[in-house]
């Protein structure tokens, strides 16, 4: 074979190489970085659960203390 023949072959297999390599790396950090915003998202979800978890708890207390006011209300009446 020729030489010019020898190192354009050489030269092709070391683009591949080099632009699957590119790829790959690529690929890699694209999905570390979804995961890593996967966890962000599961974590917000999480804090929304539990604030609305707390709404509820507030308006059952918020009945609690009306109940409790006009209890006192009709003591302080009698």
């Amino acid at each position: 074979m020729d030489s010019t023949v020898i190192n354009a072959l050489i030269s092709l297999a070391g683009s591949l190489i080099g632009t699957f390599g590119g790829i790959l790396a690529t690929s890699k950090l694209t999905e570390y970085r979804i995961k890593e915003l996967e966890k962000k998202q599961d974590k917000h979800n999480s804090i929304i659960e539990r604030t609305y978890r707390i709404e509820d708890k507030l308006e059952l207390y918020d009945e609690k203390f009306k109940v409790v006011n006009h209890r006192i209300n009709d003591l302080e009446g009698k």
